[in-house]
């Protein structure tokens, strides 16, 4: 056996691959604020950071002053913890940013600042936190209850796939992780982190073929195994991802691949 697949409790890589744990571990809170009023947004990122310094929690706060903003970010929006979005902006509204947001990920939080609340059906349809309602005088200890329900939420429900690699044992989301590259013996998973990630072991891209197969990724090529939720688009014998890398599809497979993504559009 490779020292690689060696771990501490000596728990063999399919059996770390399989086991699902509770994170626990303090981690930094990175928050997006987006909104076309600046003022509102000082203030809101004033009241966040009063909060996160009153619970001791590590924390950054990036602000945005149009959906446009955000959703050009693509996958590497999912740095954030916690997404708070102005449901009226120009051009990219908060709906439309919260669709693209949950387009490549369900684990972001998203709040939503209006100053009516009237799309009860689409913060239940993009899976919202909570609404903030401007102009409501009890506005700060809003703020502090859903920042509280969000903690709870990953205290009590947050769980990763262990994987061991050549880097050391990690355990990541497959929600992050975008595809499999087969080089030269070696597999190397390419995860989004705080940003882009490259990790590396010994075994072949056949056994995660078949692991990963219910989780909607799919073989395009005889060195790429790629994860359906981050296709962007299949044109050409290529699979655009949504980060903008393009990968090659063998004409033998373009047909299969093309349905393959084609039925996973409705799952992902």
């Amino acid at each position: 056996m490779s020292k690689y697949n060696i771990v501490e409790y000596k728990i063999s890589m399919k059996d770390c691959y399989h086991l699902a744990v509770k994170v626990e571990t303090k981690q930094m809170f990175r928050i997006a604020i987006c909104d076309d009023e600046n003022l509102f947004t000082e203030e809101l990122k004033e009241l966040i950071s009063c909060y996160m310094i009153n619970k001791g929690l590590v924390y950054e706060i990036d602000t945005y002053s149009s959906g446009q903003a955000l959703v050009e970010l693509g996958i590497e929006v999912v740095r954030y913890t916690v997404v708070f979005l102005d449901i009226y902006m120009d051009q990219v509204d908060g709906i439309m940013a919260a669709e693209q947001i949950r387009k490549v990920s369900r684990e972001l939080f998203i709040v939503f600042v209006t100053a009516y609340v009237d799309y009860s059906l689409e913060g239940y349809r993009l899976d919202v936190v909570r609404y903030l309602l401007k102009g409501d005088v009890n506005f700060q200890s809003k703020v502090n209850e859903c920042m509280d329900a969000i903690i709870d939420k990953m205290n009590y429900s947050v769980t990763k796939r262990i994987f061991v690699f050549k880097e050391g044992r990690k355990e990541i989301s497959l929600e992050r992780l975008l595809y499999i590259e087969s080089n030269l013996h070696i597999l190397e998973f390419h995860v989004m982190e705080d940003d882009m990630k490259v990790y590396t072991m010994y075994e072949t891209l056949n056994v995660f073929e078949t692991r990963l197969a219910e989780n909607n990724f799919i073989r395009i090529h005889q060195s790429y195994l790629v994860n359906a939720k981050h296709i962007k688009d299949v044109v050409r014998c290529k699979v655009i991802l949504t980060n903008g890398v393009e990968l090659s599809i063998p004409k033998a497979r373009y047909k299969e691949v093309k349905k393959k993504f084609i039925a996973c559009q409705g799952e992902v």
